[in-house]
């Protein structure tokens, strides 16, 4: 079951909120004067006063949960990568941030961009809603952006006619949760001014492509190019569905071998 997240902190900020509220601007005040009218001093009145359960944890909940919502709706925003589709760059396990605010600030839940500040590159990791599921967060490097011919034959990228360089590092090799991908071809490639390093295998699904990316619209791939589920078989990312550009690894839990990879605390995600 797929929980929403952002509705649960918009819905208990608002719960919260207009509890404290509530209790400040019209029960309090009566409390006070019921305790008034006992014959309790003022002071004493405010001292003395006990607030129900519910406005005590509305009371000290609320600015965390507003203070949460903040946070994770503007600035950063954790994630877990659970598959292999963008190795070698991000392992299974990494948990990484986003930067929320890299394509644009948008309300949580409506997804309504509110202010314009930037849009996805070719190079860029971006985290967005998966456009057949938008329940589900997917992961990619972005290859294409709106007008870009994207060509991918033989294993190799081609952007506007043009190849992007490759250059051959070796053979990959890797423990753990990653040990599968032990023998794949390791490339550097590069798309302008961003270099990263994919996994390509000479016995590997072939899935030849050809399209013009829409307006408005974003062609991804997995670095992982035999193993990962991406435009070359869904299509584009709507710039509507974007969440943010990944930018750091803050911790590894290796499912395989059990416990933190400490060599990846502290990455940057390139």
């Amino acid at each position: 079951m797929n929980i929403n997240f952002p509705a649960f902190l918009v819905l208990a900020t608002f719960v919260t909120g207009a509890i404290w509220a509530l209790d400040a601007l019209i029960f309090a005040p009566r409390r006070r004067e019921m305790a008034l009218s006992s014959g309790v001093a003022g002071a004493s009145a405010v001292e003395q006063e006990k607030l129900p359960l519910i406005v005590e944890y509305s009371k000290s909940f609320f600015p965390i949960i507003l203070a949460v919502l903040v946070l994770r709706s503007f600035l950063v925003e954790p994630f877990r990568i659970p598959s292999g589709s963008m190795m070698p760059t991000l392992l299974v396990g990494d948990f990484i941030l986003v930067n929320k605010f890299s394509y644009g600030l948008r309300l949580p839940v409506l997804n309504t961009k509110i202010v314009e500040i930037g849009e996805p590159q070719r190079g860029d990791i971006a985290v967005f809603r998966y456009p057949e599921d938008p329940g589900i967060d997917y992961i990619k490097r972005v290859v294409g952006i709106p007008g870009d011919h994207i060509r991918y034959a033989g294993k190799k990228l081609y952007i506007n006619g043009k190849p992007v360089p490759q250059k051959l590092v070796g053979k990959y090799i890797a423990d753990g949760a990653s040990a599968s991908m032990t023998g794949a071809m390791r490339y550097k490639e590069t798309i302008g001014e961003v270099s990263y390093d994919i996994l390509v295998r000479s016995n590997g699904f072939n899935r030849d492509f050809e399209y013009t990316v829409p307006d408005g619209q974003y062609f991804v791939l997995g670095d992982n190019r035999d193993n990962s589920r991406d435009s070359r078989f869904w299509g584009t990312v709507p710039e509507v569905n974007l969440v943010g550009k990944a930018f750091f690894v803050w911790m590894n839990w290796d499912p395989v071998a059990g416990g933190i990879t400490w060599s990846r605390i502290g990455t940057i995600i390139e």
